[in-house]
């Protein structure tokens, strides 16, 4: 009940549970700002650059009986590189939470 009022007040709280409307822009919900501890979900793997021809967001199934996606990325280059973009991805991915 308390998610469903959430899910219509804040769309960032949608995002988060699978249900983010892309003509809204997220704003920070009040959930995120109670969270004590957080959970990271993220997956990696090295393959041969050109190997990869499609990519899908994985599904996440939560606890309330919801699922959210996770968008998966690709970086391709030498180890460097790859080890450059991907911290900036990181802080770039926590920008979007000031908050936290």
């Amino acid at each position: 009940m308390i998610l469903d009022t959430a899910f219509q007040l804040n769309p960032a709280i949608a995002q988060v549970h699978g249900g983010f409307r892309p003509e809204e822009p997220p704003r920070p919900s009040f959930m995120m700002l109670r969270m004590a501890n957080l959970t990271l979900v993220y997956g990696l793997r090295l393959l041969p650059e050109g190997e990869v021809t499609e990519i899908q967001d994985a599904t996440l199934k939560l606890a309330n009986g919801h699922q959210a996606h996770v968008t998966m990325h690709m970086i391709e280059g030498s180890r460097e590189e790859i080890e450059i973009q991907l911290k900036r991805s990181l802080d770039a991915f926590f920008d979007f939470y000031p908050e936290i």
